[in-house]
Order: structure tokens, then C-alpha cells, then sequence
């Protein structure tokens, strides 16, 4: 039973511009075209973005696995004004580089590098595309132009605005968030720059840059600097064209960011951009939503070595990845050290059990039983996947046919009666999932080597000795400063052992 054959069941997503599951049907097959809002690159990755990219990556896999041909394009934020769903901005990388006293592209070389780095950790194939918000300025601007000529914008005082309500009486504006125009109007604050407006939800495409703005391009309308949401659909647009497969991000870009971009996307290209639109559900912690201000914010080094005052220990970046395969990419995720201890034992156990797979041999004796878990288990992750992406129903499957391969372990290697053809599909088939689709890895692989076991022989060693001799000054600091350096002991009644973080 092939994956070709899977293929042509069908794969449902849930769309959250029609709020319904709805068959998997590229525009153009078997091309499929993905855009994912990518960082700001301003500060360290949060792990909430994380998250999203994460789960991304886990569907351009499994889309690529299916046999599609997938373009997956994640844009870089570098410039232009970040506007909250409250209708207040603020150019976060001109504000850390006056911060940080230097230039705004040390900024953005700066993080970058870091998201970069954490996207390496965590597994992640870089996308196809990763286009620069300032690396396409003239398209912004020429997109800018087009929506002026459309009647949807207008300028004012060198700042060039759309107009919402002009384009709200000829199209849905709201149709993507679902919620009332009237009361948005009603619930919009007075803001700055609010008076150059004609209408309070106008937002720039466009902006005049003051005296002393340290990230400006000339413009038809004078130096200046691009809005936000104008860089995705100018980016989108150019690398996907102007209809595509799937756009995404967190669902906290459903309400402005999202909702501009079709917008804008409208009254320029006068089609709808996208046909899939795509959200990940936000993290919470401990049942409390994650926030700096709540003190429960960590990012993710501090999730490796456990340095943050809410974890019990530090956890890998492969237990962090499958924490986010058990569950599913729409639903929340709450981070606590119960899940997270629930994540590592899973992890360990399904490795273990692809490990134990590839000892198994076939029998000749046939078992009904075990043929008919292992054929109920080939339809089931596949059924899995193909609803809306579903990983922790996935996973669930591996489980229980993990549970199985134990049991022909314990039988000295042999499969207790399974075909050789059935026991070579389930092989490929759980590498496929594992490492392709889920993106996971074998941890402690690179580490796990002679001279590096004898050093760690011979400093548990050290620390026992220190132990003995009530020297916990000691022993605590060898503890400590091997977590620090991505190494975790683990004290138990067998005595110490250690794994890489």
C-alpha cells in the first residue's frame, strides 16, 4: 500500500475564510503555492512565532510527502510599521537599534541570525523563498500605485492610505475575521495621525518618513517607508502570483494583518489571493495566556537548559518539536512542566520503538492479528494526516502500533508471523512519518561517542566524589554548568545518567 495510492484520499483542511473543512484542491496540481508570515526581526524569537513555523514546516513535509510540488515562501520583516489589532504602530526595529545604539540592519543581521539558528534547532527545512520586506520596496510601492488608481487609497501629506469604508461597500472587508464593521468603527480609538485620515479603520500603505527616521526609500509621494501589511501581499503576490494555494500565520494576524492583505490583494489584483487561509492556535502556560507582563514568557533556549524559574528542568529542542506534533496545529497549546515531561517520555518511547522496528524480521508463520493492526495502522496516519493535518491523532496511531513492535522485540526479533511485504511498508512508512513529516531526530546521535563518554564517565565520577564528601557547592555547580552547556544529569536509583539538550 503505497503512498501514491493514499494520495488519492482526501486531504481536508480547515479554512478559516469559510470556517469548514473543505477538500485539498490546488489551483494549479500538482504545484502547490504556501505562504507563511514570517519574523520581525527585532528581537529574540518568541515561541509563539516558533510554533507557527514549526507547524509550517510539519505541513510543506507533509504535502511534499504526498508528492506535491510545494513552493513555501516565509517572508523576513526588516522594515515598515508593525500595526496591533488596537490600530497603534510602531517601527520595532528603528525603536532597537536607537536602543541598541546601532544601525536598524545590524538589527536585522542580528536576529535574523538567531531565527535562523532556532529554525535549525527545531529541525525546520528553510523555505523555498525568504524574501526581505527591503529587498522589494519598488513592488510595494508599485502596488501601492495600483490600489490609488483603483480608487481604494489616497494620499495625504506624503502618507498614502486605503480607504476601508470606500472598499467595505463594494466588497466584504471583514469576511475573513467574521466580525461587525460597525462595531469596529465604534471600538477604534483615536490614534495618532488619526485626523489625515477620512475613515478611523484607514490604515498606511505608505508612510512619510520625519526628520530622523532612520529606514527611508524615495517615493512617488516623497521619502518614506512601507505600512506593514502591503510588504506580504507586494511579496506573496510576486513569488505565488496573484491567486495561490495556502496563507497562514498565527491567529492573532486574522484580524488586521490578514483581513488587510486580502484587502489589498482585492483592489489591485481584483481576485481573491487565497483560496486556503490557515491559523495556528496561540500558547499558553500552565492554563494562563503566555505574556511578558504575567512573567510567564520564556523563549526557547531557556525551554533547552530550563534556566526559567517556571520549568522544572530543561527539555530538548526534538521534545519541544514533538510536544507540538501532540497537538494539533489549530487547537491551543498549553506549555507546562507536566506536558512537557508527558512530550519527553512519548518522544523517547516512539524512537525506541522505531529502533526495536528495525531489528524485527519476518515470520512465515502468519498472525491474522498482527497483519490486520499493522494494515489498520497504514490507513490510520494516513486518515490522520489527511484530516486537516491532524498530528495528534497521528501520533496516537503510532503509539499503539508501537505497543506492537515491543511485543515482537520480546519475541527474540522475530515478527510473530507478519508478511515481509506488510513489514517492509510499515518500516518505510514509520521513517517516513517520523523523520519526513514530523521532522524529528534521534538526539544524543552526534554525542554519543567513546571519548565523549569517557569525559562524562569521569566527571559524574567527580561530582559523586564531591557528593560523598557533602560538598553540594560543588556538586551543583558540575551540574549546573553542563545544563548551561546543552548537557542534563539525571540523578536516579541506577545512579547518573546524562543526555544532550
Amino acid at each position: 500500500m503505497s503512498k501514491e495510492l493514499f494520495h488519492q484520499n482526501e486531504l481536508l483542511v480547515y479554512n478559516t475564510l469559510s470556517r469548514q473543512k473543505e477538500k485539498f484542491e490546488p489551483i494549479n496540481p500538482p504545484f502547490v503555492g504556501i505562504y507563511c508570515c514570517g519574523p520581525t526581526v527585532y528581537n529574540e524569537p518568541h515561541l509563539g512565532n516558533c510554533r507557527t513555523f514549526v507547524s509550517y514546516d510539519m505541513i510543506y513535509r507533509y504535502l511534499v510527502h504526498l508528492g506535491y510540488r510545494v513552493r513555501y515562501v516565509r517572508n523576513i520583516t526588516d522594515a515598515g510599521h508593525i500595526e496591533a489589532s488596537s490600530g497603534e504602530s510602531s517601527d520595532r526595529i528603528s525603536e532597537q537599534a536607537k536602543l541598541e545604539q546601532v544601525e536598524p540592519m545590524e538589527i536585522v543581521q542580528k536576529y535574523s541570525y538567531k531565527f535562523h539558528d532556532i529554525m535549525r534547532t527545531f529541525n525546520c527545512l528553510p523555505p523555498n523563498i525568504e524574501p526581505t520586506a527591503t529587498g522589494h520596496i519598488s513592488e510595494q510601492i508599485e502596488m501601492t500605485k495600483c490600489i490609488i488608481d483603483s480608487g481604494y487609497a489616497y494620499e495625504q501629506n506624503g502618507t498614502v492610505y486605503f480607504d476601508v469604508e470606500k472598499f467595505a461597500k463594494d466588497f466584504n472587508y471583514t469576511k475573513l475575521s467574521g466580525r461587525n464593521l460597525e462595531d469596529q468603527l465604534n471600538n477604534t480609538r483615536e490614534l495618532s495621525g488619526q485626523e489625515e485620515k477620512k475613515g478611523r479603520l484607514d490604515f498606511a500603505l505608505w508612510i512619510k518618513a520625519e526628520a530622523g527616521h532612520l529606514m527611508q526609500w524615495p517615493s512617488p509621494w516623497g521619502m518614506g517607508y512601507p505600512g506593514w501589511h502591503i510588504e506580504c501581499s507586494a511579496m506573496s503576490a510576486k513569488y505565488l502570483g496573484k491567486q495561490f494555494d495556502i496563507h497562514g500565520g498565527g491567529m492573532d494576524l486574522i484580524p488586521t494583518h490578514h483581513t488587510n492583505e486580502i484587502a489589498q490583494s482585492i483592489a489591485c489584483n481584483h481576485c481573491d489571493p487565497v483560496k486556503y487561509w490557515m491559523h495556528t492556535n496561540m500558547l499558553t502556560v500552565n492554563g494562563q495566556k503566555m505574556s511578558k507582563s504575567l512573567g510567564n514568557s520564556f523563549l526557547p533556549h531557556e525551554l533547552f537548559t530550563g534556566t526559567h524559574p517556571l520549568l522544572d528542568q530543561g527539555y530538548s529542542p526534538m521534545t519541544v518539536r514533538f510536544s507540538m506534533m501532540m497537538v494539533h496545529y489549530a487547537s491551543t497549546m498549553d506549555f507546562s512542566n507536566d506536558a512537557l515531561k508527558a512530550a519527553e517520555k512519548n518522544y523517547k518511547r516512539v524512537m525506541q520503538s522505531y529502533n526495536s522496528l528495525q531489528k524485527i524480521v519476518a515470520s512465515g508463520d502468519i498472525n491474522s492479528d498482527h497483519e490486520t493492526a499493522v494494515n489498520k495502522f497504514l490507513v490510520g496516519i494516513y486518515t490522520a494526516m489527511n484530516n486537516d493535518f491532524n498530528t495528534a491523532q497521528a501520533i496516537a496511531e503510532i503509539n499503539e502500533i508501537a505497543s506492537l513492535i515491543f511485543t515482537w522485540e520480546h519475541q527474540q526479533a522475530s515478527a510473530a508471523g507478519i508478511e515481509t511485504n506488510t513489514l517492509g511498508r510499515l518500516k518505510q512508512t514509520y521513517h517516513s512519518f517520523i523523520f519526513d513529516v514530523f521532522g524529528l531526530m534521534e538526539e544524543n546521535a552526534g554525542a554519543d561517542n567513546s571519548k565523549l563518554n569517557g569525559v562524562m564517565d569521569l566527571v559524574i565520577d567527580i561530582r559523586e566524589d564531591a557528593r560523598s564528601k557533602k560538598d553540594f557547592s560543588i556538586s551543583d555547580k558540575i551540574r549546573d554548568g553542563l545544563k548551561a552547556a546543552g548537557i542534563q544529569l539525571k540523578d536516579g536509583k541506577e545512579g547518573t545518567t546524562w543526555e544532550t539538550l
